[in-house]
């Protein structure tokens, strides 16, 4: 019996898959060098559109019992101080934390540096010979240059209020009347395309920014009790930076759980290790028990290109960039159904 022969992708490649490829090549690279001119405005208007999303709901709920423009204001109003309240309270007491974590980063370093230089005797008395002395440089230079950058946090804060200002006024202003304007932007394209776009950018921006709002919260408040349940010093500070890592998917839980446990750890090995193991219990929950829930009908990437869209943001916008690459590439890829791009159902 003879079996087809398999086809390669060149024989699979026909000229309309092959102009669709390119065509989208060309669109993401232009989308990539507009978003790195326009770095500012793209970030400020994207994440104004995202509140003014957000408070959409509250907005329409109040809007039954009074006119819309004066609900939005309300609301506007009211969640502004609920903001404000918790910057003033929790906010603070973490920045304060952190900013003592920083200054005592030389206390940390020479800790770090003790249980190496027991390690390196502990393989000594075993008759192995290991050099660990340019471990303790790169900790000594990655040390000085965290004190570096705790020192000028404070200066990009205020630097970076300006921008805060402004993003509250265009999320106020889109609140009002956002849905006009989007009207407006939706007739550049063909009349068959606007509810895709739209639905597109609601499920995958939108709807991306909701869901990993609400697992970081959840990962930064239940790290936060754990912290609390250990002992571990600066509680509040390290459960800011797991929550705040926790934004970026894929790698973002991991890389904070590394980099709390690497602080922790010249308190001691056995009180790393219980934190570590913590944190990655939780973000088991999160990732098989809440994610599934919270994230359905949201983004459906291909992890590789996942990965690729996270890379390409670090590069193009810094760490902005890292937070806006999916939810981007999610709305590319929907929106010309990439199928090969899209992960498994």
């Amino acid at each position: 019996m003879n079996h087809p022969t398999p086809r390669s992708i060149w024989d699979n490649l026909n000229n309309s898959k092959l102009v669709r490829y390119l065509l989208l090549f060309a669109l993401a690279w232009a989308t990539i060098q507009v978003l790195a001119y326009f770095e500012t405005v793209v970030v400020i208007f994207i994440f104004s559109a995202i509140f003014a999303f957000l408070l959409s709901f509250p907005t329409r709920w109040a809007a039954r019992i009074m006119p819309r423009g004066i609900a939005a204001v309300l609301v506007f109003l009211l969640s502004l101080l609920i903001l404000l309240g918790i910057v003033a309270t929790l906010g603070i007491a973490a920045f304060s934390q952190a900013q003592q974590l920083v200054d005592q980063a030389p206390d940390l370093l020479n800790g770090a540096i003790g249980l190496l230089d027991d390690l390196q005797a502990l393989l000594q008395r075993i008759n192995l010979n290991v050099d660990l002395s340019q471990i303790e440089d790169q900790l000594r230079d990655q040390a000085l240059a965290t004190l570096g950058m705790g020192f000028t946090t404070l200066q990009s804060v205020l630097v970076n209020t300006l921008d805060l200002i402004v993003i509250a006024v265009v999320t106020l202003f889109m609140l009002l009347d956002g849905k006009r304007l989007w009207d407006f932007l939706l007739k550049l394209f063909p009349r068959g395309m606007r509810d895709r776009i739209t639905e597109a950018i609601q499920k995958n921006l939108l709807g991306f920014f909701w869901g990993r709002f609400l697992l970081s919260v959840f990962f930064g408040v239940s790290v936060y009790l754990v912290f609390i349940l250990l002992d571990v010093p600066y509680a509040l500070g390290l459960a800011a930076i797991a929550g705040m890592f926790d934004l970026i998917p894929g790698i973002g839980a991991t890389i904070g759980i590394s980099i709390i446990s690497l602080i922790i750890l010249p308190q001691g090995i056995g009180l790393a290790l219980t934190v570590l193991i913590s944190c990655i219990l939780l973000q088991q929950v999160e990732e098989n028990l809440l994610m599934p829930r919270i994230m359905q009908g949201s983004i459906n990437m291909n992890p590789v290109v996942m990965f690729f869209a996270l890379l390409v943001g670090a590069r193009v916008a810094g760490l902005v960039g890292v937070f806006l690459s999916v939810p981007i590439a999610g709305v590319l890829i929907s929106l010309f159904e990439v199928e090969e791009m899209q992960g498994k159902h």
